[in-house]
């Protein structure tokens, strides 16, 4: 008892420090994470000190210098590093990407550098930055440009491959510096017989061409383009399936419109190669290989024939049930692909029903056997899986897999579309609602404006499909009569107050301007007008819910979504805008003045972006001149000087003067004019970047201030912590003693439990005697017990097996009646076999008869071709008639030697009862030889 007690207090102690040492814990962490921002800010900083020493003076130890820098950058996570719009990384990036470009900068270190920006390079939007900001694509095309003499070097490599992920759905324009070099690189490359180098070539001429007419046309115009397609026909027989996609995706860029494609993808070839890019989107050898796939036929669904022979192919449906298979796995990449293959294929019209008919139908069974409560075979639960995997897709968490979720509502929008339109809507359809509606409405939460604006634009977009999804329900009678009873008026209610405050209270400093199509405010006031159309929608059916309705649209709030709604360029947004006003103008507190006083400042906004946008456009439209690296040091101290004297020369109409006699001299002024306003405009980007860099130098002393207060909060804990050791090192050494003193009570029970051990092991063998004489008793009538049960369980099994005989005996007769009926009928196909030779020699003798006639007809001249024609009729109608008669004899065979083989197959069967039989007759009478002995013989037996 006292030792459960001090457990207790113990376990009592250890909860008690476990509460005191929780906050300490999570400050703890959050101390990590802050040093691992100043860790990060550190390594950028000496990274930019490493770049600038090293542009400087260019020697073995600054460039040692900046790998090893390089090198610690790369060993942190900078993951979105380039979308945080922070200053210091720019610079980095920036100065990475011109030492890149220089070709006096080691290859080594050019390995390192672009390492680096491969890593940085870990989601679309930073691929999108580095590709159109940084221009890391020219400058990898340079590179590969200064290296193409040996094209097998590691560096070229290195930089194809993160060139095909740069270019990855991304539009490269022909009047990209080195593009014309690297395309030419890539067809002599791709020409050649090194295995090594040719695939990445393919990947990154496939990105290239893919919807890219200005390469396209750039390469049909070269004098090399016939062998060029040669040699990627020959690659359609290549044994990788990657080389083979990508050879597929750039002659359906190049040619599919032209006589080649028209031969490569005609009516005779487009089902094989709708076959192949199947199985490799199935069986792909890994997910480069059914992206590039899907990309392929998505390309092909573009073409209207290429369309209308997928919608006559025989395997369309086994087929699209394998894809939807895909999505059972927990790749959102390749779930993100097939998605996209699926949407691509419901923007044709032709294979939306069957698609349906795929997705809707399973579903419907599995939600009914899943209501049953009864488990379905394999091939049903297969077959069902698909439906279940793509609703599985819409919950999948807002970071990370957002486009599979928004991909999966618009394909279940475009599907539950044409299932709602046609005539009647069939019971899979609406068991697949039912089964839908409760994951819809779990994706309708409260926003949470603490998380940070990307994430309340990815729920804003997610919500917006989702209400729109409802809205395509509610355009049925009975999909709408589903979602009234699900869905309540509290729910749409706190979804409109949540999406109202999220619109007015993010932070316009943070926030993309308001005409961009992804700014924080439009997609909220996008997915508000969508709640409140659902509202609508649903307030004749929903209790409460008209009233709800009617309370927003007399919100004050309401204004800034209504107003960007009715000023957007999107049809779609100005209906719905119009419809809510229509609803909202006959309400009493409707704020009309304050919605004209918004649109009018919309408008006036558009019309100061548009015009400054224009003068953008002039001063972008500058074309960069193309340097060396030498050249490229040197650049603005000769542009300031070319400059200045261009000013003074204006100013002292020298300039002037000259124009007559030079033609050329107008294009220079232009340029330099161009020039002058391309450097009026860097000025400015300047003093933006020198004043984000005073407020990026005040939030650097901030945080230091609050690193100090969390460093002294730490080291307050920090001793806390101390104390709180001291204390229970000081119980330990109680402890230590209170174990001692137990350890002497042992020892001393040791021996008294030795003593009564002893006195216990005579007691033993005087007991053991008794047990001894008791045991052989009872053995004895153990013996007889058993016995007895086992007679009884010989005459059990005897009975059984006797059973078991006659069953086998009855079986035995129906398999030889079954066995006659097969033998008698064996010989009536025989029969029919003979009477069709029969039939068969007759038709040979009447054809050698036909032959004979006809090879005197053909004597006699032109006068009986016309009878010779009709002979030759008669003749090819025998044949046919013989095909058949041949095609009959062959099914005959067949059948025959299926007969054998299942007489062959029951006479084994038949031994082997027979076995059977031997064995329980055998088995039986040694039962009897048993029960008719003696006992004792039994008892020595047993």
């Amino acid at each position: 008892m006292q030792s459960e007690k001090s457990f207790e207090v113990r376990s009592s102690k250890r909860e008690e420090e476990a509460a005191v040492l929780l906050p300490v814990v999570v400050d703890v962490s959050r101390i990590k994470k802050n040093n691992y921002r100043m860790d990060m800010t550190t390594c950028l900083k000496s990274l930019l000190l490493a770049i600038q020493q090293y542009t400087g003076s260019r020697t073995a130890h600054t460039a040692a210098q900046l790998q090893k820098q390089v090198e610690e950058v790369s060993g942190l996570k900078c993951d979105q590093l380039l979308s945080s719009g922070q200053v210091l990384p720019s610079e980095c990036v920036s100065g990475l990407v011109e030492l890149v470009g220089n070709p006096n900068t080691s290859p080594a270190l050019t390995s390192s550098i672009i390492s680096l920006l491969t890593q940085l390079a870990c989601d679309d939007d930073s691929r999108e930055i580095l590709h159109s900001s940084y221009n890391l694509t020219s400058t990898l095309a340079s590179v590969v440009h200064c290296h193409s003499a040996t094209p097998g070097e590691p560096l070229v490599l290195q930089c194809l491959q993160v060139l095909q992920k740069l270019t990855y759905n991304t539009r490269v324009f022909q009047s990209t510096n080195y593009i014309h070099e690297l395309i030419t690189f890539l067809m002599t490359n791709i020409q050649s017989q090194n295995e090594d180098i040719i695939m990445p070539c393919l990947g990154l001429m496939a990105n290239l061409c893919r919807d890219n007419h200005s390469v396209q046309s750039h390469i049909k115009s070269l004098d090399k383009v016939k062998p060029f397609y040669r040699t990627l026909i020959s690659f359609l027989a290549h044994n990788s399936l990657t080389v083979v996609v990508f050879t597929l995706s750039i002659l359906a860029s190049l040619t599919l419109n032209e006589k080649v494609g028209e031969k490569l993808f005609d009516a005779k070839n487009i089902h094989q190669t709708f076959q192949l890019v199947f199985n490799i989107i199935v069986n792909g050898d890994g997910t480069l290989t059914r992206k590039y796939s899907v990309d392929l036929l998505v390309d092909l669904l573009k073409n209207p024939k290429i369309a209308d022979y997928l919608t006559r192919y025989q395997h369309f449906s086994a087929c699209v049930s394998q894809v939807l298979g895909l999505l059972q796995s927990k790749d959102p990449d390749s779930a993100a692909k097939v998605l996209e293959l699926l949407l691509a294929m419901c923007s044709v019209s032709g294979l939306r029903s069957s698609l349906c008919e795929v997705v809707f139908r399973p579903a419907g069974l599995k939600l009914r056997a899943a209501g049953r409560k009864h488990g379905t075979g394999p091939d049903g639960g297969r077959k069902a899986e698909s439906g279940l995997a793509l609703v599985q897709w819409l919950s999948s968490p807002v970071e990370g897999a957002e486009s599979c979720s928004l991909q999966a509502l618009l394909l279940l929008n475009e599907l539950l579309e044409e299932a709602l339109g046609a005539d009647s809507v069939s019971d899979c359809v609406l068991s697949f609602v039912e089964m839908l509606l409760p994951v819809l409405l779990s994706l309708l939460k409260v926003l949470d404006p603490s998380q940070g604006d990307a994430h309340l634009r990815k729920h804003c977009q997610r919500i917006t499909y989702v209400t729109g999804l409802l809205l395509v329900l509610c355009a049925e009678d009975s999909t709408r009569s589903v979602v009234s009873r699900q869905v309540s008026a509290k729910l749409c209610l706190s979804q409109v107050e949540s999406l109202l405050s999220c619109c007015h209270s993010n932070n316009p400093l943070t926030c993309l301007p308001p005409g961009s199509e992804n700014d924080l405010s439009q997609v909220c006031a996008e997915a508000l007008l969508r709640s409140l159309e659902l509202m609508s929608k649903l307030r004749q059916q929903v209790k409460d819910m008209e009233t709800s309705f009617y309370r927003m649209l007399q919100d004050q709030r309401i204004v800034t979504p209504l107003s960007l709604a009715l000023t957007s360029h999107h049809r779609e947004r100005v209906q719905t805008g119009l419809s809510l006003l229509f609803e909202a103008t006959p309400l009493p507190d409707f704020p009309s003045l304050v919605l004209g006083e918004s649109i009018a400042a919309n408008n006036a906004y558009r019309q100061r972006e548009a015009e400054l946008s224009v003068k953008r456009v002039a001063v972008q439209e500058v074309p960069p001149p193309r340097m060396n690296g030498s050249n490229m040091l040197d650049s603005p101290s000769v542009t300031s000087r070319s400059v200045h004297s261009l000013v003074e020369k204006i100013q002292n109409g020298l300039e002037l003067q000259d124009q007559t006699k030079d033609s050329h001299v107008s294009e220079i002024v232009e340029f330099y004019e161009q020039k002058l306003s391309a450097l009026a405009s860097k000025e400015s980007r300047l003093q933006d970047l020198l004043e984000a860099k005073a407020l990026a130098l005040s939030q650097a002393d901030r945080l230091i201030a609050q690193y100090r207060f969390q460093r002294a909060q730490a080291e307050a804990e920090a001793r806390k912590l101390g104390c709180l050791l001291k204390e229970a090192e000081r119980r330990r050494e109680d402890l230590q003693g209170e174990l001692g003193s137990q350890v002497l009570e042992v020892e001393r029970s040791k021996a008294e439990m030795e003593e009564l051990l002893q006195h216990n092991a005579r007691l033993q063998q005087d007991s053991e005697e008794h047990q001894g004489l008791k045991g052989a008793y009872n053995t004895l009538l153990n013996r007889s017990n058993e016995n007895d049960r086992l007679l009884k369980e010989l005459q059990s099994a005897h009975i059984s097996l006797t059973k078991q005989s006659e069953a086998l005996r009855r079986n035995h007769e129906a398999l030889q009646l079954q066995h006659d009926k097969t033998l008698s009928v064996l010989q009536e196909k025989e029969e029919e076999i003979r009477s069709l030779r029969s039939d068969l020699q007759q038709k040979n003798s009447d054809i050698t008869g036909l032959r004979d006639k006809l090879r005197a007809e053909e004597e006699k001249g032109k006068e009986k071709d016309q009878e010779r024609r009709e002979l030759e009729e008669t003749v090819d109608v025998l044949r046919k008639e013989l095909n058949k008669t041949e095609q009959a004899r062959k099914d005959a065979s067949i059948k025959a030697s299926s007969l054998e083989l299942q007489k062959s197959q029951v006479e084994t069967k038949l031994k082997q009862k027979e076995d059977e039989l031997n064995k329980h007759s055998a088995m039986i009478a040694m039962i009897h030889s048993l029960s008719s002995g003696k006992k004792n013989d039994v008892n020595l037996s047993l």
